[in-house]
């Protein structure tokens, strides 16, 4: 847990010093970008070092094994057609299961998307990761990293939302759907959180919230259509985050506040069109989310979803900030997000090491050796 406290302490410095916006001069690059790409390129180092060296480190690294080890058999895995290429590559170049190339690979990639999508898209890239790092995103990489990589997609593919750039949002959904079919959600429920709603179309979408309380079969008979490997097994067992909820209702009102505020000075809700959209934009995909944890806690998919949702919340609440006028009001809203931030990192720490997490102890390659897989027992 030390380790992970001064990692997060590091590289949340690095990122204060980091402008996002800096000022530019033509054939010249300044002493705020030079700092820019050396922070960047120290915090990019370090989180790909902690998840590259780890072994046995993640709740699912063991089952990742096997499925490794299955695809170079030749044997039928659940997982999808990039994931088993890329074994496949890795391993045909490696000359034996070289699964440790593969965790690198995904830690690489990931992180990546997560970083340039922070600084290209956040309104404060200092704030922006420190949500990233102290709500977790960055350590539940260990776990799920299909389902990782694909959200660090996710969250890079907005911009092409609000850019209108549809033909490359699609594309990127398809490419990171081979890796992890659930991403194909964004497509629909990005665009719908693009729209420009009107009061009589909610209250039609909030009717057809409903039909999931009295359409449960049905609803999860598709899940078993797109899951065929869940059914009759646990992974049909739903479930909501109450967490979640209480994050969503507090973005939700804090947008509310600033809309409000905005709306008695005659403003819209940002500086310009495009942040106006940026505003509606990450609204919508907050009060989905609060939809669907609400409304089909029954699905066992819906954490996956929801969290493609909620990844907002790292870019929402900085933008929100920014617009808060009194500074006294905007010191005392940023203090209250960094303590709701720091109470979620705590707690998310001290459940480190249980079933489903399973990020403790930290173990790297260097010192330790990889436990026998299901493959190796039999």
């Amino acid at each position: 847990m030390i380790l992970y406290i001064a990692v997060t302490a590091v590289t949340v410095f690095l990122a204060g010093m980091v402008n996002n916006r800096p000022t530019t001069q033509p054939y010249k690059i300044t002493r705020q970008q030079m700092c820019n790409r050396v922070c960047l390129t120290a915090i990019f180092l370090i989180l790909f070092a902690l998840s590259a060296c780890r072994l046995n480190v993640g709740n699912d690294y063991a089952k990742y094994v096997e499925f490794m080890h299955l695809v170079n058999c030749d044997a039928y895995v659940p997982t999808e057609i990039g994931f088993n290429l890329l074994v496949k590559l890795l391993y045909g170049l490696s000359g034996f299961e070289n699964y440790l190339l593969v965790f690198a690979v995904y830690a690489f990639v990931t992180i990546r998307f997560f970083l340039r999508a922070m600084y290209e898209q956040s309104d404060d890239f200092p704030l922006t990761f420190f949500l990233f790092m102290a709500l977790g995103y960055y350590f539940q990489t260990f776990s799920t990293v299909r389902y990782y990589l694909a959200l660090a997609m996710a969250l890079y593919s907005m911009k092409f939302v609000l850019r209108g750039q549809w033909g490359r949002f699609v594309l990127l959904a398809l490419l990171g759907a081979a890796f992890h079919k659930s991403l194909l959600a964004i497509v629909p429920l990005y665009f719908l959180a693009s729209l420009p709603w009107k009061k009589w179309q909610l209250a039609v979408a909030a009717l057809f919230c409903t039909t999931f309380l009295f359409c449960q079969d049905f609803y999860l008979k598709l899940v078993v259509f797109l899951y065929p490997t869940y059914e009759d097994t646990e992974y049909l067992e739903g479930g909501t985050s109450y967490i979640n909820i209480v994050r969503c209702l507090a973005v939700l009102a804090f947008a509310g506040l600033i809309y409000c505020r905005n709306r008695r000075a005659g403003k819209a809700q940002g500086e310009s069109a495009e942040d106006d959209r940026r505003f509606w934009f990450f609204f919508y995909l907050n009060l989905g989310a609060l939809a669907l944890y609400v409304f089909c806690s029954f699905l066992p998919i819906i954490s996956r979803i929801g969290y493609y949702l909620t990844v907002s919340h790292i870019l929402y609440l900085p933008m929100l900030l920014k617009r808060v006028e009194n500074e006294r009001w905007r010191r005392l809203f940023r203090l209250g997000i960094l303590l709701a931030a720091l109470c979620y990192f705590a707690v998310y720490m001290s459940r480190a090491g249980d079933e489903g997490t399973l990020i403790l102890p930290y173990k790297t390659f260097f010192f330790n050796d990889m436990v026998n897989i299901l493959s190796d027992v039999n």
